[in-house]
């Protein structure tokens, strides 16, 4: 059975300014018909490769493809059925929203023109597409951006940072937009430093950090390769880590105050972790302690994540903070 070929392909991509090196040989395989998240530290070089991939700069070394087109021999083909907003999307300010869209279908074709009614129905702008978009929200504005990239029709959307701007609500929306898309067979590659949103969006990922991809595959997979944690609620705590922590099946243990442990297990699989946990109860009330609560890790890709990008450690922000929603790095 022969593999289809990748939506997107880099092999050894680098990028230099002056003399510092932005992008370090970066290979990247996307294949066709899921949401693939590109996750990374500000300044680790995600938008400078998407810059490349779509021609706004060019490459300094190693080669690009995208939708089975070489780059940049075979830009003007591959571009055709791409659909691209890298960092905040560009109107005319005193033009209505649908005006905005005519200008960029008249570019493309009629077909495209036709799609404008469907395309601003589906990112929520019914019924504002004639309002001047100087009058638009970020968010009015990044849907806007979204709808202007389905005009092509796109195999590919390339979606730097969307949600930027987007109230809880327009979050949901962009999320169910973004699988409806990959339901009908398109690819959708989307750069953000939201964890929680790339979670519950897409099906892949890949991590980037100065410049290297230092992970990508599946949620699952890139899931599976941190350890799995579990906490433990019960009193005197301290006194029961020395006990979990002799375990050949334990990591590590800590009390991380006097009612809590939390564990580290050496497991794979959510089988295997259910196990050792029961043990770890069955241990504890053989020894006298009464755990009164047991809570699985269910933040093992963040802990993966952090891990990669040496944040491991860090104290979580508090609840209600710009960032509580695992905003991992500054956009």
């Amino acid at each position: 059975m022969t593999t289809p070929a990748p939506v997107l392909q880099t092999r050894g991509l680098r990028k230099r300014y002056g003399d510092r090196e932005v992008v370090r040989g970066v290979d990247l395989h996307v294949p066709r018909g899921v949401a693939f998240g590109f996750l990374g530290p500000n300044g680790a070089g995600k938008t400078t490769v998407i810059r490349m991939l779509l021609g706004l700069t060019g490459a300094d070394g190693g080669s690009m493809e995208l939708l089975g087109h070489g780059l940049p021999d075979g830009r003007r083909a591959a571009l055709a059925r791409v659909g691209a907003i890298v960092e905040e999307p560009r109107f005319h300010g005193r033009m209505t929203g649908r005006e905005n869209l005519w200008i960029h279908a008249a570019v493309l074709g009629p077909d495209a023109e036709r799609r404008i009614p469907e395309a601003l129905e589906r990112v929520g702008l019914a019924g504002r597409e004639d309002d001047r978009v100087e009058g638009y929200s970020l968010g009015m504005r990044q849907r806007l951006g979204i709808a202007r990239c389905l005009l092509a029709d796109p195999e590919l959307l390339v979606l730097d940072e969307p949600a930027n701007g987007l109230d809880p609500a327009g979050i949901r929306e962009l999320r169910a937009l973004v699988r409806s898309l990959v339901d009908e067979g398109r690819t959708v590659f989307l750069s953000s430093h939201l964890l929680d949103e790339v979670e519950r969006t897409c099906d892949m990922a890949a991590v980037i950090s100065a410049g290297r991809i230092v992970a990508q595959g599946t949620l699952d997979e890139l899931a599976a390769t941190g350890e799995p944690r579990v906490q433990l609620r019960l009193a005197h705590a301290a006194d029961a880590v020395a006990l979990l922590a002799a375990r050949p099946d334990v990591a590590g243990a800590e009390s991380t105050d006097p009612e809590r442990i939390e564990v580290r297990l050496r497991t794979k699989g959510t089988r295997g972790e259910h196990a050792v946990t029961a043990e770890l109860v069955r241990q504890l009330v053989g020894h006298g302690f009464a755990p009164y609560a047991v809570t699985s890790s269910t933040g093992r890709l963040e802990d993966r994540v952090l891990d990669l990008l040496g944040r491991r450690g860090e104290e979580p922000d508090p609840p209600g903070s710009a960032t509580a929603d695992r905003d991992l790095v500054e956009a």
